[in-house]
């Protein structure tokens, strides 16, 4: 099977394990030498870079890392993201200058990764290029790709609290900073008109068996990735099944403030909403089956809508709804 899967931020790197636990039983990152490489099994991660930032002279990619880490046993469970026994001796050195931003934390363990990244981008290397290379050490299991190689950040247009004056702030600031709580009238994806397709992206689309919209952040995670130039009619053209997992579970998001984003973006919290959103490839949307939780209702033309329970308690939970998502889309396990 040739598997690919949108994700983004923590909820789309643990429904990762979950995909990798389903086609990869008993894989482990850690010098795995009892799951040999099966050529009839490649999943593929298509990545959000929307919240790649540059701080402090260093490139962060949260999403990629977040993956990356959780993938490789090396995330930070508690929280979700960062690296685990995280120390912030940096952090604190940072604020002791009084160096800007100081309302992002760098974690030291952490920025061995953003300094490598740096360092081999402006040697010339491409992020799909580093993103492998980084990859080398974690052994994740799952094939990541940026959505592109290309800067394309997301920008939120807000009412600025001190002026009144709209503008746009990035993401990580409107994020981490201010907690997603100004006045905000809507997201920009700045460079996505000139970005293209990381290489491998469209193979990987045009390839797959099954293509799984994972259960991210359908605004700041997910659309992002399609507003990357040939992404989103790569994936109306696909002969494989789209198939999306709800991110809503009783009008609440899994996690974080997607609410929030929703608001926004104008569509209700819901799993209703979100498959509206994305909307019925039969008709101009995206999806051809959504997976909804017991409780939720959706109905949307030309989608098969299916419930089972979607909460990622834990990899077993999270394998058993990969499999709900595969069956739906007529994949045989």
């Amino acid at each position: 099977m040739k598997l690919t899967v949108l994700a983004g931020g923590v909820g789309g790197a643990r429904f990762l394990v979950g995909v990798r636990e389903v086609l990869r039983p008993g894989f482990s990152s850690k010098n795995d030498t009892s799951v040999p490489e099966n050529a009839d099994v490649k999943i593929t991660a298509i990545v959000n870079i929307g919240d790649d930032a540059w701080m402090h002279d260093l490139r962060l990619c949260p999403d990629l890392d977040s993956c990356m880490y959780t993938l490789g046993g090396g995330i930070d469970s508690a929280r979700g993201w960062g690296r685990a026994e995280e120390t912030w001796h940096l952090k604190a050195e940072l604020a002791a200058y009084g160096a800007k931003p100081d309302w992002f934390g760098l974690g030291d363990r952490d920025t061995a990764t953003h300094l490598i990244r740096s360092q081999m981008l402006r040697a010339g290397y491409r992020l799909s290029d580093v993103t492998e290379a980084l990859c080398a050490r974690w052994n994740p299991g799952v094939k990541l790709l940026p959505a592109s190689d290309d800067r394309c950040e997301t920008y939120a247009v807000i009412t600025g609290p001190d002026d009144g004056n709209q503008r746009a702030i990035h993401f990580q600031e409107w994020w981490v900073r201010y907690r997603a709580k100004l006045e905000t009238h809507s997201f920009a994806h700045i460079g996505a008109d000139s970005a293209k397709p990381a290489p491998g992206v469209l193979e990987a689309i045009a390839e797959a068996d099954v293509i799984l919209l994972a259960p991210s952040n359908p605004i700041v995670s997910i659309t992002p990735i399609l507003a990357i130039p040939g992404i989103r009619g790569a994936l109306r053209t696909a002969q494989a099944p789209v198939i999306g997992i709800s991110p809503i579970i009783g009008g609440r998001p899994l996690r974080g403030m997607a609410d929030t984003c929703l608001r926004i973006a104008g569509t209700e919290t819901s799993a209703q909403g979100v498959a509206q959103y994305y909307g019925a490839r039969s008709g101009t949307g995206l999806l051809d089956g959504w997976l909804i939780h017991p409780g939720d209702t959706a109905e949307v033309p030309g989608v098969a809508i299916q419930t089972a329970p979607i909460l990622m308690t834990d990899v077993d939970a999270t394998a058993k709804i990969v499999r709900e998502a595969l069956k739906l889309g007529g994949a045989q396990l």
